[in-house]
């Protein structure tokens, strides 16, 4: 199943499967290591900016850039 990254909540998982932005934010992305297949984990997603884990790093983004990113949610 695949939803995108503000409407999971703290503790879910899954692999990025497509990122839906313009060129110069995903290639921003990209250099952060939100790469097509890597696995996310919500760390906090509420007021403000989502934090992810993301190869062992947390990672803060701007709502605006967390709702480009979609993911394929694993159980």
């Amino acid at each position: 199943m695949d939803k995108g990254l503000l409407t999971l909540i703290q503790g879910d998982t899954g692999k990025i499967k497509l990122i839906d932005a313009g060129r110069y934010a995903t290639r921003r992305l990209y250099e952060m290591g939100f790469t097509v297949g890597a696995p996310v984990k919500i760390i906090k997603n509420d007021a403000g900016p989502v934090i992810v884990s993301l190869a062992g790093n947390k990672i803060a983004l701007g709502r605006g850039l967390a709702e480009k990113i979609i993911l394929e949610i694993q159980k």
